[in-house]
């Protein structure tokens, strides 16, 4: 037999969460594909097969690394398809502002939310931005997520958009993680500049500059960011310039940019705190999927929570996600995001886990190489310190992870 570079055996449960590689929705979101006692062979950073302990160790005789799971869990790395993990300064002077009683949208009438992080991205240099984020993802990593998505959007002008952008491409070079940037220039309008004029610019320069620097672009439709129309406009200009999109929408209010991101082809429409039945029935029928952020009610405290079982119940394939971000959700852990979904979004374990997974990857449109442990997959797989994948939100607020492994490499 071939030598081959890695074995993972003696796990308690291997989650394979195998089958058709796409978002799953209805019944299909509890399907695990658990094997007791479960290996996976590894081989050239790719997945050859998973299967029993026994058989597998009889079968490949020649590895290169053995990895005894000690009776743990075994399953993919999450895939957090949500963050603004690449900015300046910090916030938590606004958390004791909320405690208060300010709410999130005074604070940013205040100069503060997102135009505090604005003024200090654009007071960082490159260098230092770049070396806080490379500590940041390093802790997603700890976490066990493996592939992230990182938008701009804390910027607001040519230069620190561009800088931004230029981080995210290049840590997904020079880093393990696995990273997918988006354009987020639509995030608000920044202190004074005129409405006009800046939707101009994201239309006229920005979106043609940074064509090369963002796989989507992204809008943050909402009451004090982006008209319906001001959206229509940008994502027509995105479509044009070979940008997939995805857009921030119900988070506050429904003002229909569900509907229009799912007829415009949307990949995700993200929040959805507040979204109609018909809202939910156009996503699904234009194949947009549904992505939640628990984190996000949690910690604001004044908003309520996505209706994840009312999405489920209509087939809408939905993912979580941490929306990582200084001000709404500074939360690197997906386990977290499991348990508040569990617990203030009704999803079963077996519901959140396939979220945060496989249907996490279609939402940056990675499940045919992340988000399941199959034959062919990138091998990017976490071990967690459990008896049992239901111990993953019993145990909140606590890091299970035992071990990663990314693209095949023991982290």
């Amino acid at each position: 037999m071939k030598k081959i570079d890695l074995l993972i055996f003696n796990s308690s449960e291997l989650l394979t969460i195998s089958g058709k590689n796409e978002a799953r929705t209805g019944k299909d979101l509890n399907k695990l594909s658990v094997i007791k006692n479960g290996a996976i062979a590894v081989n050239d950073r790719i997945i050859l097969e998973t299967g029993n302990s026994k058989d597998l160790l009889e079968k490949y005789s020649k590895v290169d690394r053995l990895i005894d799971a000690e009776n743990c869990v075994v399953m993919p790395g999450f895939v957090d398809c949500h963050t603004h993990l690449v900015y300046g300064g910090s916030r938590e002077s606004e958390m004791a502002m909320r405690l208060n009683g300010v709410p999130y949208l005074e604070i940013l009438k205040q100069g503060g939310g997102i135009h505090s992080t604005v003024k200090a991205t654009r007071e960082i240099s490159k260098k230092d931005l770049k070396r806080i984020s490379i500590k940041k993802l390093d802790k997603l990593l700890k976490n066990g997520t493996t592939t992230v998505e990182i938008k701009s959007g804390y910027g607001l002008d040519y230069v620190t958009e561009k800088k931004m952008l230029e981080i995210i491409n290049e840590l997904n070079e020079e880093h393990v993680m696995d990273i997918i940037p988006t354009f987020l220039g639509a995030h608000t309008i920044p202190k004074g500049v005129d409405r006009e004029k800046y939707v101009n610019w994201i239309v006229e320069e920005a979106i043609p500059k940074f064509r090369n620097l963002a796989k989507y672009c992204d809008v943050f439709c909402e009451d004090g960011a982006f008209s319906i129309d001001e959206t229509k406009r940008i994502f027509s200009t995105a479509i044009q310039n070979g940008y997939k999109l995805k857009i921030h929408s119900g988070q506050f209010n429904d003002l229909g940019a569900s509907g229009l991101a799912a007829y415009l082809r949307a990949v995700s429409a993200d929040h959805l705190e507040n979204i109609s039945v018909e809202q939910i029935r156009k996503m699904k029928k234009n194949g947009t999927i549904a992505v939640l952020l628990p984190g996000v009610p949690f910690y604001l405290q004044s908003q309520k929570y996505a209706n994840a079982r009312l999405m489920i119940k209509e087939k809408l394939p939905i993912a979580i996600a941490t929306d990582y971000n200084p001000g709404s959700c500074p939360s690197y852990s997906m386990q977290m995001m499991i348990t508040l979904a569990c617990l203030n979004m009704n999803l079963t374990i077996e519901e959140a886990i396939i979220a945060s997974t496989i249907n996490s990857a279609a939402a940056i449109e990675k499940e045919k190489v992340v988000g399941s442990l199959e034959n062919g997959k990138q091998a990017d797989i976490i071990i967690l310190d459990l008896d049992n994948y239901k111990q993953i939100p019993y145990y909140f607020g606590t890091n299970l992870i035992k071990s990663v492994v990314k693209n095949g490499i023991i982290i």
